[in-house]
Protein backbone atom coordinates (compact mmCIF):
# COMPACT_ATOMS: atom_id res chain seq x y z
CA UNK A 1 0.00 0.00 0.00
CA UNK A 2 1.37 3.38 -1.02
CA UNK A 3 1.93 5.82 1.82
CA UNK A 4 1.81 9.59 1.60
CA UNK A 5 3.96 11.61 3.97
CA UNK A 6 3.38 15.34 4.46
CA UNK A 7 5.88 17.87 5.70
CA UNK A 8 6.22 21.63 6.02
CA UNK A 9 3.52 22.60 8.45
CA UNK A 10 4.11 24.98 11.32
CA UNK A 11 3.29 28.30 12.93
CA UNK A 12 3.30 31.50 10.92
CA UNK A 13 1.98 35.02 11.37
CA UNK A 14 -0.89 36.30 9.27
CA UNK A 15 0.37 37.45 5.89
CA UNK A 16 3.20 34.96 5.93
CA UNK A 17 3.90 31.90 3.79
CA UNK A 18 4.36 28.18 4.20
CA UNK A 19 5.09 25.41 1.75
CA UNK A 20 3.68 21.94 2.31
CA UNK A 21 5.11 18.90 0.60
CA UNK A 22 3.82 15.37 0.19
CA UNK A 23 5.88 12.41 -0.92
CA UNK A 24 4.63 9.03 -2.07
CA UNK A 25 6.46 5.98 -0.77
CA UNK A 26 6.54 4.18 -4.10
CA UNK A 27 8.42 5.47 -7.13
CA UNK A 28 6.00 3.75 -9.50
CA UNK A 29 3.01 5.45 -7.95
CA UNK A 30 0.90 7.10 -10.65
CA UNK A 31 -2.28 8.67 -9.33
CA UNK A 32 -5.01 10.29 -11.38
CA UNK A 33 -5.18 13.33 -9.13
CA UNK A 34 -3.29 14.55 -6.10
CA UNK A 35 -4.82 17.02 -3.72
CA UNK A 36 -4.80 18.84 -0.43
CA UNK A 37 -7.61 18.96 2.10
CA UNK A 38 -7.86 20.61 5.49
CA UNK A 39 -9.79 20.00 8.66
CA UNK A 40 -10.50 21.97 11.80
CA UNK A 41 -11.93 20.55 15.04
CA UNK A 42 -15.61 19.73 14.77
CA UNK A 43 -15.73 20.17 11.01
CA UNK A 44 -15.55 17.82 8.07
CA UNK A 45 -12.44 17.58 5.98
CA UNK A 46 -12.64 20.16 3.20
CA UNK A 47 -11.14 20.33 -0.26
CA UNK A 48 -8.39 22.90 -0.77
CA UNK A 49 -6.68 22.19 -4.08
CA UNK A 50 -5.97 19.40 -6.55
CA UNK A 51 -3.84 18.74 -9.58
CA UNK A 52 -4.26 16.29 -12.44
CA UNK A 53 -1.13 14.18 -12.31
CA UNK A 54 -0.39 14.03 -16.04
CA UNK A 55 -1.98 17.21 -17.39
CA UNK A 56 -1.11 19.38 -14.36
CA UNK A 57 -4.53 21.03 -14.48
CA UNK A 58 -5.22 22.65 -11.13
CA UNK A 59 -8.35 23.29 -9.09
CA UNK A 60 -8.86 25.41 -5.97
CA UNK A 61 -11.54 26.17 -3.49
CA UNK A 62 -12.60 29.80 -3.75
CA UNK A 63 -11.20 30.68 -0.32
CA UNK A 64 -7.62 30.07 -1.43
CA UNK A 65 -7.65 31.17 -5.06
CA UNK A 66 -4.87 33.65 -5.74
CA UNK A 67 -3.08 32.79 -2.50
CA UNK A 68 -2.27 29.06 -2.74
CA UNK A 69 -0.56 27.20 -5.57
CA UNK A 70 -0.43 23.44 -6.00
CA UNK A 71 2.31 21.80 -8.05
CA UNK A 72 3.70 18.35 -8.63
CA UNK A 73 6.99 16.72 -9.53
CA UNK A 74 6.31 13.50 -11.39
CA UNK A 75 9.95 12.46 -11.28
CA UNK A 76 10.06 12.66 -7.49
CA UNK A 77 6.43 11.64 -6.94
CA UNK A 78 5.78 14.69 -4.81
CA UNK A 79 3.05 17.28 -4.64
CA UNK A 80 3.43 20.66 -2.97
CA UNK A 81 1.18 23.42 -1.78
CA UNK A 82 2.64 26.92 -1.66
CA UNK A 83 0.54 29.01 0.71
CA UNK A 84 0.98 32.77 0.65
CA UNK A 85 -0.87 35.62 2.33
CA UNK A 86 -1.97 33.24 5.02
CA UNK A 87 -4.94 34.14 7.20
CA UNK A 88 -5.93 32.91 10.67
CA UNK A 89 -8.86 31.08 9.07
CA UNK A 90 -6.36 28.95 7.14
CA UNK A 91 -5.42 27.31 10.44
CA UNK A 92 -6.12 23.59 10.14
CA UNK A 93 -4.61 20.16 9.78
CA UNK A 94 -3.71 19.76 6.13
CA UNK A 95 -3.91 16.36 4.46
CA UNK A 96 -2.39 15.17 1.23
CA UNK A 97 -4.50 12.73 -0.77
CA UNK A 98 -4.36 10.70 -3.95
CA UNK A 99 -7.22 9.76 -6.22
CA UNK A 100 -7.31 6.96 -8.73
CA UNK A 101 -9.10 7.02 -12.05
CA UNK A 102 -12.47 6.33 -10.43
CA UNK A 103 -12.24 9.79 -8.87
CA UNK A 104 -12.29 8.61 -5.28
CA UNK A 105 -9.75 9.99 -2.83
CA UNK A 106 -8.38 6.64 -1.77
CA UNK A 107 -5.03 7.30 -0.10
CA UNK A 108 -4.40 9.85 2.65
CA UNK A 109 -1.41 11.17 4.48
CA UNK A 110 -1.24 11.55 8.24
CA UNK A 111 -1.77 15.31 8.19
CA UNK A 112 0.35 18.29 9.12
CA UNK A 113 -0.70 21.18 11.35
CA UNK A 114 -0.73 24.71 9.99
CA UNK A 115 -1.35 27.49 12.49
CA UNK A 116 -1.68 31.12 11.44
CA UNK A 117 -1.56 33.66 14.24
CA UNK A 118 -3.23 37.05 14.01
Amino acid sequence: QVQLVESGGGLVQAGGSLRLSCAASERTFSPYFMGWFRQTPGRERAFVASIHWSAATTYYTDAVKGRFAISRDTAKNTVSLQMDSLKPEDTAVYYCAAARSNGQWAIWGQGTQVTVSS
